[in-house]
């Protein structure tokens, strides 16, 4: 992967700018992710947000390497629930998703979606398969985790400590989350 990368959403209107690698890219198959990619995918005009195995492929990025271009004020955050930890943010103009955000969280999983074909980092691991109950089995391609790994939350806790233990937040312009029904 190069040193900068330009990533955007189907029509264009909301642009981010990458600098240097990403933490991890990795599929999550938790029911979090799966619940909200099933409602979220089914805006309209939105892109899939789950893979045909069911997992949410993520390129984890540090947040202080993540630059928004263009379009901050069309980002929409969802949550599952009114208390859960984690937000999904797309792009308002044409339900893109564009990223995960755990509260307090000193990095940012964006959305696979947001990458042209051909320049997607390929998932190093799927996580979370303990929750894949009734699914298709998954086949041998990607290394599987019941949960994550210990390897995965060193690459956090690195990427933390290289950013001086600070968690940079991302306002969004639209104060009201929506909220969805699901419950997870």
């Amino acid at each position: 992967m190069t040193d900068a990368v330009e990533i955007s959403c189907t029509c264009g209107q909301v642009g981010l700018a990458l600098e240097r690698a990403p933490i991890i890219s990795t599929e999550c198959h938790c029911t979090s992710c799966r619940t909200a990619g099933d409602a979220l995918q089914a805006l309209p005009l939105a892109r899939p947000m789950l893979n045909p195995s069911g997992g949410t492929h993520f390129v984890i990025y540090r947040k202080d390497r993540v630059a928004f271009s263009r379009g901050l004020d069309l980002l929409t955050a969802y949550r599952l629930k009114p208390d859960s930890p984690t937000r999904r943010v797309i792009a308002s103009c044409c339900n893109t998703p564009v990223f995960l955000e755990f509260q307090h969280g000193h990095w940012l999983s964006l959305y696979s979606s947001l990458w042209l074909e051909g320049t997607l980092p390929p998932p190093e691991i799927r996580t979370v398969v303990s929750d894949r109950q009734g699914l298709p089995e998954l086949d041998g391609n990607v290394p599987a985790s019941w949960r994550h790994t210990a390897g995965f939350y060193a690459r956090l806790l690195g990427a933390w400590i290289a950013m001086g233990f600070k968690t940079p937040e991302i306002a969004l312009s639209r104060p009201e989350e929506t909220i969805m029904g699901a419950a997870a």
